[in-house]
């Protein structure tokens, strides 16, 4: 992997590299990155992944080989990149915080603003400590506690005009990240940076995305624009203070209006833009417009205007994407409840590889790393949805499966319920129930379920509790998910039961998980706006939609949940997949292409004997 790596940076050639659990494709990457003769960024999907790579893999790295970085000072340096959000904000810590209206008020009084004064403490310190300021290695907060103390980068009067601009956090992760030779950053700003073209990385030639497999759901999702009332409502009364004329009560109005219109639309896809909201967004972006306008030229380093004026400049942009309607966007109603200020309307791209290909993969080198990235057999799948269309463009690519240190055959079974009945719309069944419990039974706890749904999940708790009460179960939601995950390793008789999070990241080796239970094939909900307009492109250009899209990331999900099992070289195990649809229906062999080679049988009483005989208890394997 590390040549392939050092090839394709020298010559230009994109690269997909599928690198299985436990490989160690980090340093697969980090070597010829910190050899290469300019500068490298790496971006990843998780913070987690991204402490183990500043935190571990880097250092080590370092340690082993500085000898022979030795002769090149800049290949020893690297930093880490994250959202301005992520730093806290001094000019917000020794000024005070603006209310609705702009105005800096005082502390909240009682157990919060202890904590706040708390959190400035430790900023204090950190400022002259000369430390990041980063939100990680603060004290343990909510988000409510972080939010008095940060800034987004719409809210920042920039380094020019702050008058702390000399000390400020984030400022000086981007002066480190500018002396240094690898820059860790994640999906999120190097798709602001290279697709929106807002520049928050230094100039670099070469990326290497980790997790890449998440690639296009965070690019996505970083080009997402949501309008609501209350935001417009804020910012109306924003900027109230800082304008003569009547334009934020204009806007004000505006939102109402807008309200209205979306109150009157049901929720979910708009294919064909009403009249009644084609006006109002129209109202709301020339409302915008204006405001934004009215505001004083001359506002100097002043907080309250600069931040009000951000704020109406991101409603005004967003309006106008949402009027013009484009066919290269979705929009939706999403329904909100009333005290998160009811329905809101959404856009979203209806696909990215455009733009990354036009603005990413034409400008630079890139290196698609995952464990996942081979989904029906080859690379196709992934190299379409991220723009490496085949012969387009003149791009080329190459794909690279370095395997996996793991004998999946020996080490893992794959069994599918065939005998059940497939999945109904109302949850888990009697017959899916009676499973799941004997086969937890026969594992005795060890076991993570992944379930499509918080309702199947907390279902399946209510019975095992019922029917195996000497075991220990926990469901997500009952506390934080790290929290949960440590009770799930300091107790084998555990079982723990969730949802999406849990189906990636979570990483438990040995034997407290030998039993990974997926209730059904993880389809996209047929109601989901942007999943159901990719696929309806998809049969519209002559593709098959529900392969393109439904299938493709039901793979993706199960490859990534199976891989929960197998950790180590001695992990044993069973997946249980309590839907025959996997073996029975046409596109089964496509997602049974996508995951790790292990046995596969629909024998419930060979599984039960496995799980059996892998417990401790059951003497010499």
């Amino acid at each position: 992997m590390a040549e392939a790596v050092e090839h394709a940076m020298e010559s230009g050639q994109h690269l997909l590299v599928q690198a299985g659990t436990g490989t160690g494709k980090s340093l697969g990457y980090l070597v010829p990155a910190l050899l290469h003769k300019n500068r490298v960024v790496v971006a990843t999907a998780t913070l987690a992944l991204q402490h183990q790579l500043v935190e571990r893999d880097i250092p080590a790295l370092m340690a082993a080989a500085g000898e022979l970085l030795s002769g090149d000072p800049a290949a020893l340096g690297y930093a880490v990149l994250k959202g301005r959000s992520n730093y806290a904000c001094l000019h917000r810590v020794r000024e005070g915080v603006p209310n609705e209206q702009g105005v800096l008020v005082d502390l909240p009084e009682g157990s919060i603003g202890a904590e706040v004064v708390a959190m400035r403490e430790w900023i204090e310190d950190e400022s002259t400590a000369k430390g990041t300021g980063e939100r990680d290695n603060a004290p343990r907060h909510t988000d409510r506690i972080w939010r008095q103390v940060s800034v987004s980068h719409r809210e920042c009067l920039g380094a020019a005009k702050c008058p702390y601009g000399a000390e400020c956090f984030a400022e000086r992760a981007k002066e480190k990240a500018a002396r240094s030779h690898l820059v860790v950053t994640n999906h999120s700003l190097l798709a602001i940076d290279a697709i929106e073209g807002v520049p928050m990385i230094p100039e670099y030639d070469a990326v290497v995305i980790d997790e890449a497999h998440e690639l296009t759901a965070r690019v996505t999702q970083a080009a997402t624009d949501e309008l609501s009332l209350p935001e417009i409502d804020r910012a109306s009364r924003r900027a109230q203070r800082h304008v003569d004329g009547t334009q934020a009560d204009d806007l004000g109005d505006a939102g109402e209006a807008l309200r209205d219109a979306v109150e009157s639309s049901d929720p979910g896809r708009i294919d064909n833009l009403p009249q009644g909201l084609a006006d109002a967004l129209a109202l709301v972006r020339d409302a915008a417009r204006a405001l934004v306008s009215a505001f004083p030229k001359d506002a100097g380093d002043d907080a309250g205007t600069t931040q009000a004026k951000g704020m109406a400049q991101d409603i005004f942009k967003t309006a106008e994407r949402m009027a013009a309607n484009s066919d290269a966007d979705v929009l939706w109603v999403a329904e909100r409840d009333r005290q998160r200020g009811g329905n809101q309307l959404c856009v979203a791209p209806l696909q990215v590889w455009s733009q990354m290909r036009d603005k990413l993969l034409a400008d630079k080198t890139v290196i698609f790393t995952s464990a996942t990235l081979k989904l029906g057999g080859d690379f196709d799948v992934v190299a379409n949805s991220v723009g490496l269309a085949p012969g387009d463009r003149g791009v080329t690519w190459e794909g690279l499966d370095v395997g996996s240190p793991f004998d999946y055959p020996q080490q893992a079974i794959l069994y599918v319920a065939t005998h059940l009945p497939p999945p109904g719309r109302d949850g888990l069944g009697p017959a899916q129930i009676d499973e799941i419990v004997d086969l937890i039974d026969a594992a005795d706890g060890r076991t993570l379920g992944l379930f499509s749904s918080k309702r199947a999940a907390e279902a399946a708790a209510e019975a095992v509790r019922e029917r195996l009460p000497h075991l220990t179960t926990l469901a997500q939601g009952e506390a934080q998910l790290p929290e949960l995950a440590r009770q799930f390793v300091e107790d084998p008789h555990t079982c723990l039961f969730g949802t999406l999070s849990l189906w990636q990241g979570l990483d438990v080796p040995g034997d407290t998980c030998q039993l990974v239970l997926i209730d059904r094939i993880p389809f996209p909900r047929p109601d989901d706006p942007l999943m159901s307009a990719r696929a309806i492109a998809a049969d519209r250009a002559g593709g098959n939609g529900f392969m393109a899209v439904s299938a493709t990331h039901a793979a993706l999900l199960l490859a990534q949940g199976t891989g929960r099992l197998i950790r180590t070289t001695t992990d044993r195990g069973v997946v249980a997949v309590l839907d025959p649809r996997l073996m029975t229906a046409r596109y089964g062999r496509f997602l049974r292409a996508s995951l790790p080679p292990m046995w596969t049988t629909t024998d419930p009483a060979v599984v039960r004997k496995a799980l059996v005989r892998l417990r401790p208890d059951a003497g010499p394997r």
